[in-house]
């Protein structure tokens, strides 16, 4: 099988990148649609944001086949079929699971030396070994960079990996795109120009 392709779509909260990468994986995937949902319910908003998330994919036409990921990412490879189209959404919220991990101990991964770097390692190479099985695969991700962030050590540390992730996700990307008020802005095309969709 043909290698499937890598799409990165970045943008603020609310600028429409969901809606973008269900409909590009619609329109370019061949097999089934899988949406990689990456949120946990660990307050009203996120309950609301996962609902609404739920409720928009239901009302579409097409079926989609949700699995449940918001942490040790690997783990979804071997539920991914021959052909079938996958939306991660979203690194973002995915990071910050993976950050947390082991703070009911007390040591949360983010002081655990190498634990976050492993982790990020493991979720790269996994999406590189996804593109073996799947036609397609959209990675969506906020970008949060662009505003002032508290100086706490764990923001500090949270800003500079999602920023590492960010471009590496680009380098592997097939295309990439940055959503702006609703307007995809393509910053890495096939056709190798820049500009509006």
């Amino acid at each position: 099988m043909v290698r499937g392709r890598l799409v990165f779509i970045s943008g603020g909260v609310r600028s429409g990148k969901t809606a973008f990468a269900e409909n590009w994986l619609v329109t370019h995937a061949s097999g089934r649609l899988v949406y990689v949902a990456t949120g946990r319910p660990v307050d009203g908003e996120m309950r609301d944001r996962i609902r609404h998330h739920r409720r928009d994919r239901s009302a579409r036409p097409e079926s989609w086949e949700t699995f449940e990921r918001p942490a040790d990412f690997p783990g979804i490879l071997p539920m991914i079929r021959e052909g079938d189209g996958v939306l991660i959404d979203c690194i973002t919220t995915w990071l910050a699971n993976e950050m947390y991990e082991g703070i009911e101990s007390g040591l949360p991964c983010h002081r655990r030396q190498g634990c976050l770097e492993t982790k990020v390692g493991a979720l790269l190479a996994a999406l590189s070994e996804m593109t073996e099985k799947a036609s397609a695969i959209v990675v969506v991700s906020n970008e949060v960079l662009e505003e002032p962030l508290p100086a706490a050590a764990d923001i500090g540390a949270y800003s500079e990996m999602l920023g590492y992730i960010h471009q590496q996700l680009v380098s592997m990307a097939d295309i990439a795109y940055e959503m702006d008020a609703g307007i995809p802005l393509w910053w890495k095309p096939e056709n190798g120009k820049r500009g509006m969709v």
